[in-house]
């Protein structure tokens, strides 16, 4: 491809004696760049794609682009406001806009992300669709299932695998990171979904508001006549609705409040997951095999979706009543003494208030509730999360989650300190995950339910004492050692 088209929409300035250069390929790592590559320099978190274009050089690059001022280089060099967002809409024209045929439905907010995302899917497959999926937990393209690093991928990776795939329907988490990073440049969305935006990343973002303006970013990505589907029984999502009307943008709206194109009417979860819904004067009720108040937003909001890509209602019914869930998302297993786990990835305090009060709804005898805070992540939301723990829980554990650079004595005597401030004498600290979820495991009972929150779907990053890698594995581990010994 020619560098002139590579960057045609860039708006930058090129002497006409390169425009006609060949490119061969994209990198934005000097470690991947060969003969004929064009490299963009990203001026990183940890390190500075600027201090590599030597190297990239080096390795055969014929262009480079870049934020900084660069002279003297044997090579071309174009610069440009923000390296990110050149690298996204260069990405797009080296693998030909792949987005651009395909239906494209963008979801973003604080909780519920992945399991709407997997529940689009099962709806849309259901009814003939064929679909890929990036998120969270993993992406599947073409029927097969990759790695996920990101919940969103960066700009190359992501247009590239957009290239690959044959199917009809892209659905994409889209996180606060992504949008921040320009990861989703030169994508069209014609579906873009708000679950909720709750206190989270504020390591990251200045503060909520500075979190909300960047969640605002994908509905600047909605094609012409694109849709807008806002969860309003949350003060952001009133927020929201009120900037994309000023938009023009068309938006479906769910909520309690009659004034909602999707009036929630009741939630009748003690039987049955079930809920009605009054859409055009018209009574809808959807049963789902998902439990919670905050999995039937999930579901409204799935069921939304669905309906504007034309598929019939019952159809779309039908197919959610035989949804399976998610792993990691509010994953319940049943003990040989008849308490009940449930592993969930809920890690604000606001999916963890969801958590619990759907375990007392459901009759919960004591809840035993297992948590940890990650290293060098948000430190303001802990006292929020354990405040609602200590509210609704009859006990909980703090133990380790993810350390990353934080020392284990460092972990425990934060740890130590919020449950001496807030915990109201219901806390015990265990540093070692696998024996918090044993001890809890050994001291429940019939109608107990014990509550494993922050990891869901994740791997451990720490070696503990049990020899198990997940949650779930764990809780498996011990229940079978357990049946076992009463045998």
């Amino acid at each position: 491809m020619k560098l002139k088209h590579l960057i045609n929409a860039l708006e930058v300035d090129i002497k006409p004696d390169i425009a006609d250069f060949p490119i061969k390929g994209v990198a934005d790592n000097s470690g991947d760049v060969s003969k004929d590559y064009l490299f963009v320099a990203i001026s990183g978190f940890i390190s500075n794609g600027h201090d590599y274009i030597d190297d990239a050089v080096k390795r055969g690059a014929s262009v480079i682009v870049g934020e900084k001022d660069f002279h003297s280089l044997p090579v071309p060099y174009i610069k440009v406001a923000n390296s990110r967002k050149a690298l996204g809409i260069i990405a797009s024209q080296f693998y030909q806009d792949p987005s651009k045929n395909k239906i494209m439905i963008g979801i973003t907010g604080t909780n519920g992300k992945t399991t709407t995302s997997f529940m689009i899917k099962h709806i849309l497959e259901s009814n003939g669709y064929t679909c890929s999926l990036f998120g969270t937990i993993q992406n599947m393209i073409n029927g097969e299932v990759l790695d996920s690093r990101n919940t969103t991928p960066g700009s190359l990776v992501l247009q590239r695998l957009l290239s690959e795939s044959n199917d009809e329907i892209v659905i994409m988490e889209v996180s606060s990171h992504g949008l921040s990073q320009f990861r989703t440049e030169g994508i069209t969305f014609d579906i873009c979904l708000f679950t909720n935006l709750d206190h989270e990343h504020l390591d990251y973002h200045e503060s909520m508001e500075d979190y909300f303006q960047t969640k605002l970013m994908l509905f600047d990505y909605l094609r012409e006549n694109g849709h807008a589907i806002v969860n309003t029984d949350n003060d952001w999502g009133k927020k929201l609705v009120g900037k994309l009307k000023e938009k023009k943008i068309l938006v479906h709206t769910l909520g309690q409040s009659e004034s909602n194109q999707f009036q929630i009417l009741d939630l009748n979860i003690k039987s049955a997951t079930l809920v009605h819904v009054a859409e055009e004067k018209e009574i809808i009720e959807i049963s789902s095999p998902m439990i919670g108040v905050h999995n039937m937003y999930n579901t409204i909001m799935a069921y939304i979706t669905a309906k504007l890509l034309g598929i019939k209602k019952e159809f779309i019914i039908q197919a959610i009543q035989q949804f399976k869930g998610v792993k990691g998302r509010f994953e319940i297993i049943s003990l040989h003494n008849r308490a009940t786990v449930i592993v969930d990835y809920a890690h604000t305090a606001d999916a963890i208030y969801h958590c619990l009060t759907t375990a007392k709804k459901y009759g919960a005898k004591r809840i035993i509730h297992i948590f940890g805070f990650r290293g060098d992540r948000d430190e303001s939301k802990r006292e929020g999360i354990i405040k609602v723990s200590t509210e609704l829980s009859d006990q909980f554990i703090l133990t380790v989650d993810d350390l990353n650079t934080v020392p284990l004595n460092e972990m425990m005597d934060i740890l130590n300190q919020l449950n001496n401030d807030y915990g109201n004498n219901k806390g015990i600290v265990l540093p070692d995950r696998t024996e918090a979820i044993k001890w809890a495991i050994e001291n429940s009972e019939q109608g107990d339910w014990i509550i494993i929150t922050g990891k869901g779907h994740e791997q451990y990053k720490q070696s503990f004492r049990i020899p198990t890698h997940s949650d779930k594995e764990t809780v498996l581990y011990i229940e079978n050692r357990e049946k076992r010994s009463s045998m």
